[in-house]
Parts: C-alpha cells; structure tokens; sequence
C-alpha cells in the first residue's frame, strides 16, 4: 500500500533533518584535531621555525669554514696626468686605460681547532632550537586543551542551569494554579516567579562563558570568529580510585628523560662548552695557506711596430779632420696587443702566514671570561629548569589528587543533595515546605553540581597534564 503524500514528505523531511542540522553546525573538531590545527598554523610556533631556519644557515656556514676560499676580481682604470701605472710600474704623463685580474685562494690550516668547535657549537644550537620549538607545541598543546576542557565545562554548566530553569517553571506553573485555585497565598508564587528570573538570568550566565569560552579557544586556534565552530563532547568517565596512579618522582624521572624544554637546556649547555673551547682556542697560533693567479694589460706598454732609417747624421770628425756619419732611424711604436700582455703579465703566488697572538690588550682573555660566564650560567639555567619541572610535576601532581578526592566527596554530596532536594520538592507540592525552603533546596543542589563539574575538570586536565609530560598523548578517548 502506498503511504500518503503527506506522510512521504515527512519521512523525507526526517531523513534530511541530520543533513541539515550538521550542515549548519559545521564541522566537528576533536581535542586532537584543535591540537593539531594549533601546531602547523599558531603564529608562535612559525616563528619559532625560524629559529630552526636560522640555526641551520649558522651550522651550514660553520662547516664551509673547512673549505678553501676562492674569490676572482677584474678591474678597469682610466687615468691621466701623472701617474703610476700599475702594469709596468713607471710614471707616465699620458692618459692610460688599464685592466687588472686576479684569482685569490686561502686555506686555514690550524686555529686553535676553533673551526671544528664553532661547527659543534652550532650543531649543538640546532637541536636546541629544534627541540625550542617542540617545547613551544607542548605549551600550545596544554593551553588548547585546557580552552577545550572548559568548553566541556561550560557546556555542561549550561544544561545544568537550563535543567534547574525546567524545573523552576513547572514549579512555577503548578504553584500558579494551586494559588488561582485559593490553596496557597500570592506570595508563594511571587517567591517562585523571583527564583524563575534569577536561573534565567543563571542560564543567560552560563551561555555567556560558553561563547566566551568558545572565542578563547578559536583565538588559540586562529580562527575567524563569524566561522562555524563546534567541538565533539566526549563521554568522560572518571575511575573511582583513591590516589593518581604515579608519584612525582616517578613522574619526573620519566619526564626528564624525553621532555624538550630540558633536553634543550642540556644542548644549550654544550654549546656554551662550546663556545668556551673556542674562545680558548685564539691563544694558539693560526697557520693559513694562501695563494693567487693574476694578470693584466696596459696601454702604456708598447712595442716596436717599424724601424724607419733615414739620412746619416754627421755625429763628429777625425783627428784628420774628415766628417764621421752615422746612420739615424725613426721608430713607430704600438701598444702590445691585450691577449699578448695577458699572456705576459701572468704572475702568480703561494705562501704560508703563520700568525701568533702575543698582545691583544686582553681580548682574547676577556673573551674566555665571558664564555666561561656563558657556560656557568648556562649549567644554572639547566638546574633551573630541572627544578622547575620538578616542582611543576609535584604541584599538579597534588592538584590532581585534591581535585580526584574533591570529585568523590562532590560526588556524594550531589546524591545526598539530590535526595534531599526530591524529598524536599515532595513536601513543597503538598504545602508542607515554604518557598525559602524550597529555593534553599534548589540553590544547595546548583552549587553542588557545579563543584562536581569543577573537580570532574580540574581532574581531568590534571591528570592529561601528567600524562603529558610522561609521553603520552593529549586525547580525551
């Protein structure tokens, strides 16, 4: 039998419902996919990358300090008056065009083994800025679940709020008719109509920090705030248990182990050692290889170009008295050709330089000073960070353990204040409470559940962060 057109509208107008409704809230992030985003697009993060950049520039540059320097040059001069010209080294008057080039090479044999520190120097400044950035991520990473946890909480602050408004209003509604019906006075119901504004206004609250909870996660993330942008709701169970599982110590001896804030401290210290052995290294002497290939051309230099023989000159006389002549020439001269003189001024070079530090108005030792300063501090700064990971492992290791004992005590109290608040609400529906009574009731059992919410999240945050920093990942699954 064909259903009616009616009823196969409706069934379509179901099926497409889901459709629709996703299609409005938008995609779905998961803790892992907001940690995720914050990692390959938050601001900081690229920033910090380029550090990373920089530091290999610096270590690429270090190790071409073991290669042979090889540079060429070429120049060309015009000069008038008098002048030196470089190519055949005599004054002249004339203006003269000239070119000079030349290949230069040098090779430092020994420094005091500095290039071979500043190459493990900078080797040592990658990893840690390599491991600055990893440092950075897990920050980034803490702050976006911590922004994500609240989203939790909020949200279920607002479903608690908006539960206590239900039933407020059915209070409301069944308070009204007992009073129109003459069973209790106006002022039962006025009472009731003020608690109604106050979790209206509770609610209107809550909504409030959701959005706003929302917005802090979405500046976290760089994201638009007109986007869609909704965040899965998982089911988080908390295991009845009366300690965290690890003792700080415990937690710690792992953590030092992996965690890259200290891993990094530990580089930066060796590249401070580093950096002191290179210093120390100008009290030796330097020995460099150097050599060059050069040549050049001139229009100064000239040659022969014809011998023109003209009439005898008388030049003197004999004894006798007889003329004595002697054949004159003319000489026409040219430049010498370019390749010709680039053929001939080819001169070239090698040699040694040996160079030993004797007085330097004590830069070299004041520059072992400062690096040795760099190296001590660089040691503090690595305790410092050792000891601040420790006290921050013990400080949320307390912080969870208060947090899990807070949630079973809030726990119970809720069950017990639930009870209370049913027995309570029963007596109020046949007159035996007033509505002070009542609203006590109410207002005991709100509070609770908003510490339990509380300790339910400040748990769980706590407990990711121990997770974390023995080398499990952030998840809520």
């Amino acid at each position: 039998m064909k259903p009616p057109k009616k009823l196969s509208i409706l069934i379509l107008w179901m099926a497409l419902l889901p459709l629709a409704v996703a299609a409005q809230q938008g995609e779905v992030w998961t803790l892992e996919d907001c940690v995720l985003h914050a990692k390959e697009n938050n601001l900081r993060i690229k920033q910090q990358r380029l550090g990373v950049d920089m530091a290999e520039e610096n270590l690429r540059q270090s190790q071409a300090n073991r290669y042979p320097s090889l540079n060429a040059s070429a120049n060309h001069r015009y000069n008038w008056g008098r002048t030196l010209d470089p190519i055949t080294n005599e004054f002249v008057s004339e203006s003269v065009q000239s070119n000079n080039f030349s290949i230069n090479s040098g090779l430092t044999l020994f420094n005091g083994f500095q290039v071979r520190n500043m190459i493990e120097q900078d080797r040592y400044s990658l990893e840690a800025s390599r491991l600055d950035v990893e440092a950075m991520e897990n920050d980034i990473s803490l702050a976006v679940a911590s922004a994500y946890l609240q989203i939790l909480f909020t949200k279920e602050m607002v479903e608690v709020a908006a539960n206590q408004l239900d039933i407020t209003r059915q209070q409301a509604d069944r308070t009204q008719k007992l009073v129109d019906a003459g069973t209790l006075a106006r002022g039962s119901l006025l009472n009731i109509e003020a608690m109604l504004a106050t979790e209206e206004l509770q609610l209107v609250d809550a909504e409030n920090q959701l959005r706003i909870a929302y917005l802090d996660l979405m500046q976290l993330l760089d994201l638009r705030e007109d986007m869609d942008f909704a965040i899965e709701v998982p089911d988080i169970d908390i295991e009845p248990s009366e300690t965290v599982e690890y003792s700080p110590l415990q937690l710690y001896d792992t953590a030092v182990q992996i965690q890259p804030d200290i891993r990094s401290a530990d580089m930066q210290v060796s590249s401070a050692e580093k950096g002191y052995e290179i210093a120390r290294g100008g009290r030796y002497p330097s020995l460099s290889l150097s050599g060059s290939i050069g040549t050049g051309y001139s229009e100064a230099r000239l040659q022969i170009a014809e011998v023109i023989e003209s009439d005898p000159e008388q030049i003197g006389q004999t004894a006798s008295g007889e003329a004595v002549f002697a054949p004159t020439f003319d000489y026409q001269t040219e430049v010498i050709p370019f390749m010709d003189q680039i053929d001939e001024n080819l001169n070239r070079s090698i040699g040694l330089v040996l160079q030993i530090p004797i007085f330097n108005n004590y830069q070299v030792r004041s520059q072992i000073g400062r690096s040795k300063i760099s190296m001590e501090n660089a040691r503090l700064q690595r305790q410092i960070v050792r000891d601040e990971l420790y006290k921050t492992i013990e400080q949320a290791h307390q912080d969870a353990d208060a947090s899990l004992k807070r949630y079973m005590a809030s726990e119970k109290n809720v069950e017990a204040l639930e009870e209370a608040f049913r027995y309570a609400e029963q007596r109020f529906n046949v007159g035996m409470v007033n509505t002070l009574e009542y609203n006590d009731a109410k207002n005991r059992l709100t509070t609770a559940q908003s510490e339990l919410l509380q300790a339910k999240y400040e748990y769980v945050f706590r407990i990711q962060i121990l997770d974390f920093y023995i080398g499990n990942p952030i998840t809520l699954r």
